[in-house]
């Protein structure tokens, strides 16, 4: 039964439902919310990209076209009409951008349509550029540029836009920037959108399965086989699989709806339904489109974007400042850890990232050459408690090593992890395979995020043996995250290296 044949023929529970809805139901708005960050960052990389084809026609046409004497004196202040009709250009693409849906995260068209629609916006806005500049009168603007604009901006962002969908795609073929989500529903149309998802991997999500009803319903028939779980245990399953966002795509009972609707804003992840079903809760939202399924959105998290991609440009600059000033360090670390013991300069260990990733973690050797083999034989004499282990004055640690230790100068071949993307410069530390398979449940929100070299545990209770400690401090530093934190452990973490309190 839809949602609204259900309020209506149920008064107590609809007007109960309806009360609900303005805390549970996230309204798509279309000038700001979750979705305007990287729409802004788009639009921002469409007027960079058209800035510089007009700096490039004023150039073309001041050097080596005629009508040089016209342009011999150009400049800021002396040239303000092109300057003004360039302004009146460039807001009416972006504007014919926008109506086109050009700047919308889901752009249900292909790439050829997309260019198409990309020549035909510029053309538009060509249109409406003479326009402006005939109702203005501004008889000395060159046509030469006004057409050379025009002409070069429909190319320039044709190859952008071409640019951009291709490293898109290449990205989400490795599964990087993807999205993980599950279809809820056991019938066929459940069936063909999760088919439809899993085959189509230019969508950007990753289908992980289905999530089945609390109960079947008897006038429909299950047709999935790939279930994860029922929805009564969607908390556990989000936790063990990274969901981001689950699809209804089955008619469900209202008072279901509304109670996956309160657990997805406890676990942060977004809701959205075929078009149709849940009209009366999707009052405000516009329709989108998930490859050819048009889609409402009942709930969206939080954006953390801008903080995101600030976050990321901080690694990459910092760590290759890092390496640039360590590198005469580095020679010098890596031939003391040669001339100290036999084996290789690096030691490259497997470690569980982000979401279950695994990624070679590079530092420098500072234990024997077969310390692996040895750790069997420790075991006993383990300080920490559960899953971490360490011991003092551990016999595998080479000479050269104990020094590298104790001012984690090992870890500086980390900084080639976080120009990778496989580690940021502050984040939980990334885990051993072994130590993932003993976490229990609450133990996987420490790989929600990208680990990284130094984090809370470290500045605060590094020498603490507590399993609890450790997931307790890497459990708040996810839950709190935000970029003064990561500014707040560095300054810490400068501190305990320079007291050389690593081991």
């Amino acid at each position: 039964m839809a949602t609204s044949e259900y309020i209506r023929k149920n008064t107590g529970a609809g007007k109960q439902i309806v009360e609900a809805l303005p805390s549970l139901v996230v309204p798509d708005n279309r000038i700001s919310g979750p979705a305007f960050a990287p729409k802004l960052l788009l639009m921002l990389s469409d007027v960079l990209v058209i800035s510089l084809t007009f700096a490039f026609v004023l150039v073309l046409k001041v050097r080596f076209l005629p009508g040089y004497g016209e342009f011999h004196s150009l400049s800021l202040l002396k040239a303000p009409v092109y300057y003004a009709f360039f302004g009146w250009f460039l807001l009416s693409l972006l504007f014919v951008c926008r109506r086109y849906g050009l700047y919308n995260l889901t752009r249900p068209f292909s790439g050829t349509h997309e260019l198409r629609l990309v020549v035909q916006a510029t053309l538009t806005a060509g249109l409406l550029l003479c326009g402006g500049l005939y109702l203005a009168h501004w008889n000395i603007a060159s046509r030469t540029v006004v057409v050379l604009l025009i002409c070069t901006s429909a190319f320039s962002l044709s190859v952008w836009r071409s640019g951009l969908r291709i490293a898109r795609y290449r990205n989400f073929e490795k599964g990087v920037g993807t999205r993980n989500v599950v279809v809820l529903g056991n019938n066929y149309l459940s069936h063909a959108l999760g088919q439809h998802i899993a085959s189509n991997y230019r969508l950007g999500y990753r289908f992980l399965g289905h999530i089945a009803p609390g109960r079947l319903h008897t006038d429909e028939h299950t047709v999935v086989t790939d279930v994860l779980g029922t929805l009564d245990r969607l908390h556990q399953l989000t936790r063990l699989h990274f969901i981001d966002e689950v699809v209804i795509a089955q008619a469900l009972p209202s008072e279901e709806v509304i109670g996956l609707l309160e657990q997805a804003r406890e676990l942060g992840i977004d809701v959205r339904t075929i078009s149709g079903l849940y009209s009366d809760l999707a009052t405000n939202s516009s329709i989108e489109y998930l490859g050819v399924y048009p889609v409402t959105s009942l709930h969206r998290t939080r954006s953390k974007f801008f903080s995101t991609v600030i976050k990321r440009i901080f690694d990459i600059l910092f760590s290759t400042l890092a390496l640039v000033i360590a590198a005469p360090l580095m020679v010098i670390v890596a031939l003391a850890v040669r001339l100290d013991s036999p084996g290789p300069i690096f030691y490259i260990s497997e470690r569980v990232g982000k979401r279950g990733r695994v990624f070679p973690c590079f530092k420098f050797r500072t234990m024997v050459k077969d310390a692996e083999k040895k750790k069997k034989e420790l075991v006993a004499l383990n300080e920490r408690d559960g899953i971490l282990f360490k011991i003092s004055n551990d016999p595998r640690i080479t000479r050269v090593g104990r020094f590298l230790r104790k001012y984690s100068l090992d870890e500086l071949p980390q900084f080639f992890n976080v120009l990778r993307g496989e580690m940021s410069i502050v984040g939980p530390r990334p885990p051993i395979a072994s130590e993932v398979a003993q976490y229990e449940l609450e133990h996987f929100r420490r790989l929600e995020v990208t680990p990284g070299l130094t984090g809370l545990w470290q500045v605060q209770a590094r020498q603490d043996s507590s399993f609890a400690k450790y997931i307790e401090l890497d459990t708040a530093y996810v839950e709190n995250w935000s970029f003064w934190l990561d500014l707040k452990i560095l300054m810490r973490t400068a501190l305990v290296v320079i007291r050389g309190t690593g081991t």
